[in-house]
């Protein structure tokens, strides 16, 4: 086939419209960008720590807000304020009580709790959560208090953390609420969120916070503050919305008015 033939069987193509040139030909031959996304919202960063006055007027204005802060556990000794505070972890104050009130007046002594039955006493604890473990702490700190301390709950730090179950949180409740002795401070969960946002530490170590909280507030104040900043996380200071506008804190607080879990 001649060439001539081969290209009059083909329909030539013709551009639609002018051609594009300069810098519309660019344009059109460059990758089209994808559309941006919005950017998220940025999370407060940490408070700025407040200076020594402002923790004093904290402290002061807690006093003044809960005169009569304690344990809301119920107890009669240290033993019930021990056992009390095992089975309080992962459970709340009101079913703990609830539990108590029965548990205390079948179980007296250490060696009550030491000799249990554990399948009987996990039914009994049951509805405080994680009963299983819990049973397995209260009966072995209840057989080390008969074996080692005479069934006396002791007095001294190094000594209560050697119980099964309890570690600094434990004991410093003990300590503070059932022999008023003031050997470190408190630090559960109300505790940890309001000293982050009060700016009294920047820390998020247990540990560390403690540490900040005895640095920082005089050791006539430790066993207060504990209850005092607990009753006032569960009244106002809430873990996803403060109730900023009515806390009698904010003069103080870096954190007035935000509104998010810290």
């Amino acid at each position: 086939m001649s060439g001539k033939n081969q290209v009059s069987g083909e329909k030539a193509r013709k551009p639609i419209g002018r051609p594009l040139t300069g810098a519309a030909a660019a344009a059109a031959s460059a990758p089209k960008a994808k559309p941006r996304k919005a950017p998220a919202p940025k999370r407060p960063g940490r408070p700025r720590l407040v200076d020594d006055a402002a923790v004093a007027a904290i402290v002061r204005e807690l006093h003044t807000l809960y005169p009569e802060a304690q344990t809301a556990l119920l107890h009669e000794d240290p033993l019930q304020l021990l056992v009390a505070t095992i089975l309080s972890a992962q459970s709340t104050d009101v079913r703990v009580n609830e539990v108590t009130r029965t548990l205390f007046r079948k179980y007296r002594t250490a060696a009550d709790f030491a000799d249990a039955d554990p399948a009987t006493f996990e039914g009994e604890i049951r509805p405080t959560g994680f009963f299983r473990n819990k049973t397995k702490l209260v009966i072995g700190a209840a057989r080390r208090l008969r074996d080692v301390y005479g069934s006396e709950v002791p007095r001294v730090m190094d000594d209560l953390l050697t119980l099964p179950g309890v570690a600094r949180k434990t004991a410093n409740v003990v300590l503070g609420s059932a022999f008023g002795i003031a050997d470190g401070v408190v630090v559960d969960t109300h505790i940890r969120r309001l000293s982050f946002r009060l700016g009294i530490t920047r820390e998020d170590d247990p540990v560390k916070i403690e540490r900040d909280l005895m640095r920082r507030v005089p050791r006539e104040e430790w066993i207060f503050i504990g209850h005092g900043l607990i009753l006032h996380g569960r009244a106002v200071c809430h873990a996803r919305k403060p109730r900023c506008s009515v806390c009698a804190l904010a003069t103080w607080c870096p954190r007035n008015g935000v509104t998010v879990s810290a």
